[in-house]
């Protein structure tokens, strides 16, 4: 949930959580699947489970916010599945089928569909777990009616006709939760005064600053990690990296003779975040430009220093991608059918379409 639980309280719920939530609903899944016909064996039951205990492993500490802040060129997927040859070499090729599974390389697309998808387990789990951990009501789901309607044809994941409304209510769902939580405002604001603290502490750090903090952050402040770079004992070195090696530096570097340094940390640990204004229409640049002056005049500072208070950029959200392993319904006269054409919902076809944002950041008054 990264910095959601500044908008949301109750949002303290850690990965692994989710992880066990997906693990339990795969297991349900594999249940219906055969039930109704479906060849799973044993091993490849196995691979689904693991495939889904570990799809979140490499994610860094705060979640997305983390990203591409302290490793460059190389997404959390990328480090789950390094995790897993790791685990894989260590444990005699045990992981090999639940590698397969993830990467999508199996013979069987439904198997990797089911973890990594538009309708899998991960994005089940985390709707239900957010929304009620946040109270956002909007973005529950009924994960066993979803599993339930499941089936497999010609090898692909699809839905029967009958759950067709099961799946609107899941995409409106979707919908709800990354415009109300995940890109709510507050959120965002304070997820990139997070990104930008850890940019300038790396600036200052490569720069021959000393700042303190935990050996293993110090590791990836000090140098540029990027794919290329992970090896076992970067794997290692990442895998200690959590939540509160950033919090302790935060509460050490808002002490730093750094102006930029210090006030980020001092915003995010007091909570008095940027303001934000979030439009439908790309911002004003005589705006932006006057609220730039102003802080830089201010506080004296160059106008890379400034950058770091006063920005703008945007941001998209699609809930329904048809081009990319679209949610197919299998009509009772066996035939095939996406699920923005099957439906007589109006707003599932415009889910389709990508809405994009603009947002400008800068320094209260």
């Amino acid at each position: 949930m990264g910095l959601s639980y500044l908008v949301y309280p109750g949002a303290h719920h850690t990965r692994f959580h989710h992880a066990l939530g997906g693990m339990h609903l795969m297991q349900q899944a594999i249940q219906v699947l055969r039930f109704k016909g479906v060849a799973i064996s044993s091993e490849e039951e196995e691979g689904l489970l693991v495939a889904i205990l570990l799809h979140d492993i490499g994610h860094g500490p705060f979640s997305h916010a983390m990203e591409h802040s302290i490793v460059e060129n190389i997404n959390h997927e990328q480090i789950s599945l390094l995790f897993m040859r790791a685990l894989n070499d260590k444990f005699n090729g045990s992981l090999t089928t639940a590698i397969a599974i993830f990467n999508g390389s199996h013979s069987k697309p439904f198997l990797n569909q089911l973890v990594s998808s538009q309708l899998d387990m991960d994005r089940m789990d985390y709707l239900k777990r957010d929304s009620f951990y946040t109270g956002v009501a909007e973005g529950n789901i009924n994960a066993e009616r979803l599993i339930s309607m499941l089936n497999v044809y010609d090898g692909e994941l699809v839905v029967e006709e009958k759950g067709i409304y099961s799946v609107e209510k899941f995409l409106m769902a979707r919908r709800f939760m990354y415009w109300q939580v995940y890109l709510h405002k507050t959120g965002l604001v304070a997820e990139q005064l997070l990104i930008r603290t850890l940019k300038r502490a790396k600036e200052l750090v490569t720069s021959g600053e000393k700042l303190g903090g935990s050996g293993t952050l110090m590791y990836f402040l000090a140098q540029r990690v990027s794919k290329e770079d992970f090896d076992l004992e970067v794997l290692k070195r990442f895998s200690l990296l959590d939540d509160v090696d950033i919090l302790a530096a935060l509460k050490q570097w808002r002490h730093h003779p750094d102006f930029v340094l210090s006030r980020l940390c001092e915003r995010l640990l007091d909570r008095k975040l940027l303001d934000i204004k979030l439009k439908n229409k790309p911002i004003n640049t005589e705006k932006l430009e006057r609220r730039f002056g102003e802080f830089k005049e201010k506080h004296g500072l160059t106008d890379a220093e400034t950058a770091y208070f006063v920005f703008s950029d945007t941001i998209e959200n699609r809930a329904y991608d048809r081009d990319k392993q679209n949610i197919n319904i299998l009509r009772n006269n066996g035939k095939l059918i996406d699920v923005a054409k099957a439906s007589d919902h109006l707003n599932l076809r415009a889910l389709s379409k990508t809405v994009t944002k603009h947002y400008m950041c800068y320094p209260k008054s």
